[in-house]
């Protein structure tokens, strides 16, 4: 074999190498302890047999705060206490042409995050089997921060 072409089966088993990992890298891994997330239309099916809130994570591809969330607040065991107790966890892409339905009316998620009056991402709504909103928080929250706003929020309508 030539010099030529032992350096150039190098060079390609190199790139072939490099673009393997590189792709193994972006594959989301899944994460283990995440809530069940569900349809919006199922959540306010099933809420409306009983006295659980939804809880609406409306969220960016590409926002750290959003991937961070997934990653550190959703899988913690006290978080998924609250919301396998209190809440139907439902997930929208803010920025999505994907239909969802809301009160019985076929919508993009784009259009149901405006309605929702997002601002930044991550966005929480918690709203009731009716679709009235309870209460809402913006951007990423700690472990700490989210399980007393999820508890105040289910005070909050208790007590009402």
């Amino acid at each position: 074999m030539s010099r030529k072409t032992i350096i150039g089966l190098l060079i390609a088993v190199f790139i072939g190498v490099f673009i393997y990992f590189s792709f193994s890298q972006i594959t989301p891994a899944e994460i283990e302890n995440a809530p069940d997330w569900m349809p919006l239309h199922t959540a306010m099916e099933q809420a409306s047999g009983n006295d659980r809130l939804l809880m609406i994570d409306i969220y960016e591809v590409g926002c750290r705060f959003c991937r961070a969330m997934d990653r550190e607040v959703y899988p913690s065991p006290s978080i998924r206490a609250i919301l396998d107790r209190d809440f139907y966890p439902v997930k929208v892409n803010g920025h999505s042409e994907n239909k969802l339905i809301f009160n019985g009316e076929e919508i993009t998620e784009r259009e149901f995050a405006s309605r929702m009056g997002v601002t930044a991402y991550p966005f929480i709504v918690v709203m009731d089997a009716d679709g009235n909103v309870v209460d809402r928080r913006r951007g990423y929250q700690d472990i700490v921060g989210f399980s007393r706003f999820l508890n105040a929020t289910t005070e909050k309508v208790r007590q009402s």
